[in-house]
């Protein structure tokens, strides 16, 4: 676990200590991204709507005036709000990317060029800028420009088709991987631009569209689909290409077994006193298994009927045999090793996931809990050397100061 309270002075500035980023984005996959860069230093300026990014209201559960959805993606942000419809509001937008290195957002593609702030006409302003967009389907093609959520994406992507029960109807992942992995793929985009720009001066516009991460999330449907011809069908836990690799009963719940190559099936057998699978011709190759899957499966869940599924867990990890007891979230957090890993993060009553990314001399640091609506306007403001009162018809307060 690790503890912090909010401290701008914290010791480890990060990797991307000096890099100031706007974030005009709402919802999950720009800001995921966004956080990711403030977790490694990054300055980022949470830009938010009259209304508040929407997420604020998803909820329950709430902590104050936020719901954890919200609270879950924009940790390390400092928190201001501008009615970018009126042209006061995005006069200060450019103030404020004036001295900005990073633009995320995910306006509906047009907003942005209906008010004259396109990449084109930043690009012009701005040539060291980089914009980065989040965007459902991207601009071009057949469905460019459409808005896009991400079960919505799930299911116009491929995703929902491969994912259920065998024989059963196409299901959703019960977690917004899609999003999550187009705000990942947003922000290596970023970092990759910035790395550009240490050689050309100049910035470029990063795109990160949520079909086309939903495409790239197919494996291996996909490059199997381009070598055999055939549509995937959802096959519950089963892998389609590799056996065992699904779930099987033990004496006490349900054990993930994920088997790779033949070494590790033949300590598997070894370790449940079933040797003589290993030796079994319908078990010796990977191909074989996999033609044999169903009596392979009664075999191993008939050795494992004997077996606690922790301990049993335990034995085959250690042993290099890749499992896992299938939790659920409760237990996933008081796991030692989640907190060993500093996968929960406190920050006085707030309390969020970790940075998955590890770095030995700047590693991700959690400076500041999720802001308040327009938390830090006048901070913010002063920073850039803008005048409030100027602005104050278009800098919404927070209807509960």
């Amino acid at each position: 676990m690790s503890d912090t309270t909010d401290n701008q002075d914290n010791t480890n500035k990060g990797a991307l200590e000096g890099i100031t980023v706007i974030d005009a984005s709402r919802v999950l996959g720009a800001p995921y991204c966004t956080q990711i860069l403030a977790d490694h230093g990054a300055d980022v300026i949470k830009v938010e709507p009259p209304a508040g990014d929407e997420t604020r209201t998803w909820g329950p559960p709430f902590l104050g005036d936020a719901a954890s959805y919200f609270l879950g993606l924009n940790r390390n942000k400092k928190g201001i709000a501008l009615d970018l419809s009126q042209p006061a509001g995005r006069e200060v937008l450019m103030h404020l990317l004036e001295n900005a290195d990073v633009f995320v957002e995910n306006f509906k593609i047009g907003t942005l060029e209906k008010w004259g702030i396109g990449y084109e006409e930043l690009h012009k302003r701005f040539p060291a800028l980089i914009h980065c967009r989040v965007s459902g389907f991207g601009a071009d093609g057949p469905y460019g420009g459409m808005p896009g959520y991400d079960a919505a994406i799930q299911a116009i992507g491929g995703i929902m088709s491969v994912n259920g029960e065998k024989g059963g109807e196409p299901l959703r992942v019960g977690l917004p991987v899609v999003d999550m992995v187009t705000g990942l793929n947003a922000a290596v985009g970023v970092l990759l631009a910035l790395q550009e720009r240490v050689r050309s001066g100049e910035g470029q516009f990063v795109e990160s569209a949520l079909y086309d991460n939903a495409v790239s999330l197919l494996h291996p449907h996909l490059p199997n689909y381009y070598l055999n011809g055939n549509v995937p069908k959802p096959s519950g836990n089963a892998h389609p290409n590799i056996t065992p690799y699904d779930t099987y009963a033990t004496a006490t719940g349900p054990l993930f077994l994920a088997i790779g190559n033949n070494r590790q099936f033949r300590n598997l057998c070894s370790i449940l006193e079933l040797g003589h699978l290993a030796d079994d011709a319908r078990f010796a190759t990977t191909a074989s298994r996999n033609g044999n899957r169903d009596a392979l499966k009664t075999e191993l869940e008939a050795g494992l009927a004997k077996w606690n599924c922790d301990e049993i867990a335990d034995k085959l990890i250690t042993s290099g045999v890749p499992c896992g007891p299938v939790r659920d979230v409760g237990q996933v957090v008081d796991c030692p090793h989640t907190h060993a890993r500093e996968m929960i993060v406190d920050i006085g009553d707030y309390r969020g996931t970790g940075s998955p990314i590890k770095l030995s001399r700047t590693p991700a640091s959690y400076r500041l809990r999720p802001p308040g609506f327009a938390q830090h306007t006048e901070e913010v403001m002063q920073k850039f050397g803008l005048d409030s009162e100027t602005y104050r018809d278009v800098l919404p307060k927070d209807p509960q100061s």
